[in-house]
């Protein structure tokens, strides 16, 4: 028998290490995917002899589902098993579809040259991953406490980085030695243990386990779930159409072009312009990886606390700028290992950097009753910048050559960094604090005043 203390530890609400780990490793868990199809992968095609727009076409397809998040989250807030929890339902779902599609791609065994097949599988796997991280996001907004959420951002973007890095690593090296099955399927292994662990642990006390299991649905769950289309919508279209949220968009997309562009690129220009195999390449990118991890969760949220987000959204785009701009001009330069290195771990750090700066200022701009649908729509925007930068990668042929990559994620960079500079972000939190105190929507422990469009009223 489990005692009741023990019981309560495997509560989240009950428990601020569990909420921590919790959102950790779930993050750490969904860059597996990440890091198989958005790094291993298109590495393996460049090794192989794939053109860059194979690469971008398979690159494209694998972050479209990340711009379509927003329809992810408008149908967690509207619809979910209530019984076991706001989102974990959702994420066990979500990790089975994985597992499934996972499986599957090892009995296909596309090769290479199979760009239409690696695409759909990159598109189904995905797809799933980008349930679970809606679902994750949600999860952090519902149950973390205020003065947890600076810390767990830090935990939720380091996670992912070192589960990106860890699969870049892994994955290279298995499909250099066994080959693209083995690849898939230690991916669906971990994700497995994933599932194991969400369905051990629940999100308020009383709640099911399992939809078979004895529980009920928590009494404030109940309380401020919208069971009306038109509230979410409404309220949703008002705060994303003020023009201060409509002058961030250009800012999360920007930074997005840089992340597709580049993630593409980098195979391209170790295979072809230094010589390097898949498995060099993989490593390489798992360290920048790991080591951009690292300072996510330590520099990134020191710096951002000691000087502002704002602040250090512009440092961090400038850098980029800079970077973006010296790698452009040395074209001569690109066979150098050590320039290549230098270049990986450069925009892979500054890149995830730029991120943990940004997102304070994307939680502010959050109307409170709507955070996590509005928040999501945020967060795809930016994927949307990936799935272009991508797109715009399998251009480059007629737009002069691979360099001209670095003249389009500039633009981008560039165009953030006017309006974070002449743009009046908000720069503190407490006018949004009150707010959400007031809404009831970011405080785990506080009861909830019924809203419009709730279970239970008219």
């Amino acid at each position: 028998m489990v005692s009741q203390a023990q019981s309560k530890r495997l509560v989240l609400e009950h428990s601020r290490a569990l909420r921590l780990f919790t959102l950790f490793i779930l993050y750490v868990g969904q860059g597996m995917p990440i890091g198989l199809f958005w790094f291993a992968v298109p590495a393996w095609m460049a090794v192989n002899g794939a053109s860059a727009a194979e690469v971008g076409s398979v690159a494209a397809l694998t972050a479209l589902p990340w711009s379509l998040k927003l329809v992810n989250g408008f149908i967690m807030d509207r619809y979910t098993f209530l019984p076991m929890g706001r989102r974990r339902a959702w994420i066990l779902g979500a990790q089975g579809v994985m597992i499934i599609s996972l499986v599957m791609a090892a009995i296909i065994d596309p090769a290479v040259g199979d760009v239409a097949v690696l695409g759909a599988i990159g598109f189904a796997v995905n797809l799933a991953t980008t349930f679970q991280d809606v679902a994750v996001d949600g999860l952090a907004v519902d149950i973390m406490t205020e003065d947890e959420r600076a810390r767990g951002s830090g935990m939720m973007f380091g996670g992912q980085s070192i589960g990106i890095a860890m699969a870049t690593a892994t994955c290279g090296f298995l499909i250099a030695s066994y080959g693209a099955p083995a690849a898939f399927l230690a991916v669906a292994a971990v994700i497995l243990v994933l599932c194991l662990y969400i369905a051990a642990f629940r999100e308020r006390e009383g709640e099911r386990l399992l939809p078979w299991s004895p529980g009920a649905a928590s009494p404030r769950n109940l309380a401020i779930q919208l069971e009306a289309w038109w509230p979410l919508l409404k309220t949703t279209f008002a705060a994303m159409v003020r023009p201060v949220s409509l002058l961030w968009l250009p800012v999360v997309f920007g930074r997005g072009m840089l992340y597709g562009g580049l993630t593409g690129a980098t195979p391209l220009i170790g295979a072809n312009s230094v010589g390097w195999d898949v498995s060099q390449i993989s490593s390489l990118t798992a360290a920048a990886g790991l080591t951009a991890g690292v300072l996510c969760m330590t520099l990134g949220g020191w710096l951002g606390d000691r000087f502002g987000a704002k602040p250090i959204a512009i440092l961090w785009s400038a850098v980029q700028l800079g970077m973006l701009t010296a790698m452009y001009a040395a074209q001569g330069w690109w066979s150098t290992p050590a320039v290549f290195i230098a270049f990986v771990f450069a925009w892979i750090a500054f890149d995830l950097l730029l991120t943990v700066a940004a997102l304070p200022v994307s939680m502010r701009l959050c109307d409170p009753s709507v955070a996590a649908t509005q928040f999501t729509i945020y967060m795809a925007i930016a994927n949307f910048g990936i799935s272009f930068g991508a797109f715009m990668l399998g251009k480059t042929d007629a737009m002069g050559g691979l360099p001209s990559i670095f003249l389009v994620v500039g633009s981008g960079i560039l165009t953030g960094l006017v309006l974070l500079i002449t743009v009046k972000y908000p720069r503190r939190p407490e006018f949004y604090a009150k707010q959400a105190a007031a809404a009831m929507v970011f405080d785990s422990s506080a009861p909830v005043p019924a809203v419009e469009g709730a279970r239970g009223t008219v």
